[in-house]
C-alpha cells in the first residue's frame, strides 16, 4: 500500500508535463524548471510505481501501458485540486492573463467567436482565448481533464458530471446572391428543387438535415457542391446561382459582409439546436461562470 502523505505531488506534475510534452527539455520549459530536475522527479516516481514509465525513443519520450493508465486519473485529480484553489480566488478579467480553451466545431466557430471578442476586447484585455477544434467522441473527456473550459455542439449524449445550456436555434434559410435570376426575396418548393444547390457537412459522405427532410416529403435536390463551412459555401454562392440551406443564425453572422439574401425555407425545417458544455467540476469556479456568461450572451447578440 502507497501512503500519500509521503508522496510529493509534484512528482505528478512533472510526470504529467512529460506526457503531454514527449520530452524532458520541454516538460522543463513548460514547468520552467530545470532539465536535472525534471529528470530527477521522474526517477523518484519510476521508483515509487516500480515502472520506467517512459522509454526514449529518438528524441520522443513514449509512455509505458502503465504511464497510460495513470494519466487520466492524475489529469483528474490535479485539475480537482487547481479548481479547487482557484475557486477560492476571485476572479477578475480585468487583471487576469488566463486563456480559455473552447470547444467550437469548424461550422460553428464563425457564429461564435466574432461576438465574444467584441464582448471581452475592453472587459478582459490581458484574457487569451483559444478555439478548438473537438472531437465528439472524447470531448467529455477533455472537459473531466481540463483541457477545454468549455465546448459549444449539437444536443449529444451525456454522462452525469457533463452541465449543458441551451445557446441558439430557430429555423433555416437560404441564401442566394442579390441578382440571382429564380430568386428575389421568396422561394417555392418547386423553384427550390430546380437549383443547383451546395451540401456542407463536415462528414465525408451522407445527406444533410435538409436531405432527410425533402425525402420525408419525397423530393430529392440536386447537389453541385459538397463543402465543409459555411462560410466558403456562401462566398461561392454570393458569385454563381448555386444556392446554401443553412441554419439562420448561422447565416446572419457570416453573409452580412457578402450581401446574399436569405429566404426562408419553403418547408418545416429546424436547424439542430445548440448548447453550452461545461464539467460539474466547474459549475462555481468564478473564472468559468465569467466564460460561460460572456458565451451565452455572445449567442443572445444573433
Amino acid at each position: 500500500m502507497v501512503n500519500i502523505s509521503r508522496i510529493n505531488l509534484n512528482l505528478f506534475v512533472v510526470f504529467e508535463a512529460i506526457y503531454t510534452e514527449r520530452g524532458i527539455t520541454r516538460a522543463s520549459d513548460a514547468l520552467k524548471l530545470t532539465q536535472p530536475a525534471v529528470s530527477h522527479a521522474l526517477g523518484r516516481l519510476r521508483a515509487l510505481v516500480g515502472d520506467p514509465l517512459f522509454v526514449r525513443e529518438g528524441n520522443v519520450m513514449t509512455p509505458t501501458p502503465l504511464a497510460h493508465e495513470l494519466i487520466g486519473p492524475v489529469r483528474r485529480a490535479l485539475r480537482e485540486i487547481e479548481d479547487s484553489l482557484n475557486q477560492l480566488a476571485e476572479f477578475d478579467p480585468q487583471t487576469s492573463r488566463r486563456e480559455f480553451k473552447i470547444g467550437l466545431r469548424h461550422m460553428v466557430e464563425p457564429l461564435a467567436i466574432p461576438n465574444l471578442m467584441e464582448r471581452i476586447k475592453d472587459a478582459a484585455l490581458h484574457v487569451t482565448i483559444s478555439s478548438v477544434h473537438h472531437n465528439r467522441a472524447d470531448f467529455q473527456m477533455q472537459l473531466t481533464m481540463g483541457t477545454l473550459a468549455a465546448a459549444v455542439d449539437v444536443l449529444l449524449p451525456l454522462t452525469h458530471n457533463i452541465h449543458h445550456e441551451f445557446l441558439a436555434g430557430g429555423p433555416m434559410v437560404i441564401v442566394a446572391r442579390r441578382a440571382h435570376p429564380a430568386i428575389d426575396g421568396a422561394i417555392t418548393l418547386a423553384t427550390y428543387l430546380e437549383q443547383d444547390h451546395i451540401l456542407v457537412s463536415s462528414r465525408k459522405i451522407g445527406p444533410a438535415l435538409e436531405d432527410l427532410a425533402l425525402a420525408q416529403l419525397g423530393f430529392e435536390r440536386r447537389i453541385k457542391l459538397r463543402c465543409q463551412l459555411y462560410l466558403t459555401a456562401c462566398k461561392v454562392a454570393s458569385n454563381s446561382d448555386l444556392i446554401v440551406t443553412m441554419p439562420e443564425h448561422y447565416a446572419r453572422a457570416i453573409n452580412e459582409p457578402l450581401g446574399n439574401q436569405l429566404i426562408p425555407f419553403p418547408a418545416e425545417v429546424r436547424a439542430p439546436d445548440l448548447y453550452l458544455y461545461w464539467h460539474a467540476s466547474s459549475e462555481n469556479d468564478p473564472s468559468n461562470r465569467w466564460l460561460r456568461g460572456q458565451i451565452m450572451a455572445s449567442f443572445q447578440q444573433h
